[in-house]
């Protein structure tokens, strides 16, 4: 089984009104660097030096690049963003599992300085993000990381599953809808891109807000701090950012949520000095837990329904045959995850892969790549459900600083999987619609339409 997503279409609009959710969508960032015809594809090696992390060339058909990192350059320098590119398998695990050595405090920084009137309408806002989660290493962290996975037990995420069939089946309603109205729809915008920001809020106890502005809000922190938005889009973002940041902080300060809650539990949260957490500390939580459980989410969906309707075969077995759904969802996780890179830098010297480094490196772990390592997974370039050592991935991470979150992602994304197979059996991509826009920020990719169509296409 081969994994059919396609490189990325024409450039998409920028902005919150703009069909595409991401103004740094394939096509719409800085232009890509000169790439000349000679380059031979089959000698990878030659093409490192060439590597653009947001061009299109990469954007679109990353394993190429990847493979000729992992075995070429498994430690390679990036002159144009300052990162260390880390792309073995071994060598992500042992940073993963390693804080001391390789700490995590540039995890959430902004990947391009963000020009002056940007941060003006940030300080407006009164943003600002204390380490809390992914970015902390100081000894807070274990206190904050437990309150969070006490949210995301397997219990709960068990009692989630009614919630997140319920709001699958009423966004597939809307999608049959447009199905029968138009004869064709987009199942990122219409299911994969809303499904996990309602469950979240439900989950979490969030009202009064409409979830199109939140998905909005998350959307924009994205692009704001992991993309290469212009000097005109990071204002258009740092508003988006600012809103966002002012709601999190009047829900944090209300003092009116119940203990049982999960902003209750956090802002009642003691820190090791026996000091109640301040509210940007817990702001800093849920800013990044909301991003995560909402964006990062519903990229992943989109993949997985993308990839599962591209498989010859596949779709119409998904709703009935026992597994099958959780066991794609883990194999699209491995080869085409939402979080592709993450970062770290180096407490000291060190030396991975033969490379010295100094300390204060900073790494970029290629996520992505590492479920492509032949010294791990056999014929990495092809999706197999029944692959032995499929969860061995490392897309959620790896050690203290593992998602949190990973079991509540996994379940969504196979219970949106099967009640989309269900409900829609007759569904197919589109064929004629062009390559979808593809997501281009530094540490996040997905489809940004899946276009679909109902009943089976001409030949199948």
């Amino acid at each position: 089984m081969t994994s059919a997503l396609r490189g990325p279409g024409p450039a998409s609009p920028t902005g919150p009104a703009g069909p595409c959710p991401y103004g740094g969508a394939t096509g719409t960032a800085l232009s890509p660097s000169p790439q000349p015809d000679s380059i031979d594809p089959i000698a990878p090696v030659d093409r490192i030096p060439l590597l653009d992390l947001f061009g299109e060339d990469f954007v679109s058909d990353p394993y190429p690049w990847l493979d000729a990192l992992r075995t070429e350059a498994p430690v390679h320098h990036d002159a144009a963003t300052g990162l260390w590119l880390v792309s073995r398998y071994e060598d992500i695990r042992r940073v993963l599992l390693d804080p001391e050595a390789f700490r995590p405090d540039n995890a959430q920084h902004a990947v391009i300085p963000l020009t002056v009137p940007a941060l003006r309408l940030l300080a407006r806002a009164g943003f600002r993000l204390r380490p809390a989660l992914a970015n902390n290493a100081t000894e807070s962290h274990a206190g904050l990381r437990r309150v969070v996975t006490r949210f995301f037990n397997a219990q709960r995420v068990a009692a989630a599953v009614p919630v997140i069939e319920r709001v699958a089946c009423e966004l597939l309603d809307t999608v049959r809808a447009e199905l029968d109205g138009r004869g064709h729809s987009d199942l990122f915008g219409a299911f994969a891109h809303t499904l996990p920001c309602r469950v979240m809020m439900e989950l979490l106890g969030i009202d009064g807000l409409d979830p199109v502005t939140l998905v909005r809000w998350s959307d924009a922190s994205l692009e704001l701090f992991y993309g290469r938005p212009s000097p005109e889009r990071q204002l258009e973002l740092a508003v988006l950012v600012g809103e966002f940041h002012q709601w999190l902080t009047s829900v944090v300060a209300d003092r009116a949520a119940t203990p049982d809650s999960f902003v209750g539990a956090l802002s009642r949260h003691r820190l090791p000095d026996g000091e109640t957490v301040d509210v940007q500390t817990a702001v800093g939580a849920c800013f990044f837990v909301f991003i995560a459980g909402q964006s990062t989410t519903g990229q992943l969906i989109a993949t997985v329904l993308r990839s599962a309707l591209a498989e010859p075969g596949l779709w119409r077995r998904l709703a009935d045959e026992e597994g099958l759904a959780e066991a794609w969802v883990e194999e699209v996780l491995r080869r085409e995850p939402p979080v592709t890179t993450w970062r770290r830098v180096t407490a000291g010297p060190v030396e991975l892969s033969g490379v010295r480094l100094p300390g204060g490196a900073e790494l970029l772990l290629m996520l992505m790549g590492s479920g492509s390592d032949t010294e791990v997974f056999d014929a990495p370039d092809l999706l197999l459900p029944s692959r032995a050592n499929v969860r061995h991935h490392l897309s959620f991470g790896a050690g203290r600083h593992r998602c949190p979150g990973a079991s509540l992602a996994r379940t969504e994304a196979a219970v949106a999987l099967k009640a989309a197979a269900g409900r829609l059996p007759g569904l197919h991509l589109t064929p004629d619609a062009p390559p979808p826009p593809v997501l281009d920020l530094l540490s996040f990719r997905a489809p940004l339409e899946v276009r679909v169509s109902d009943g089976l296409p001409t030949g199948a």
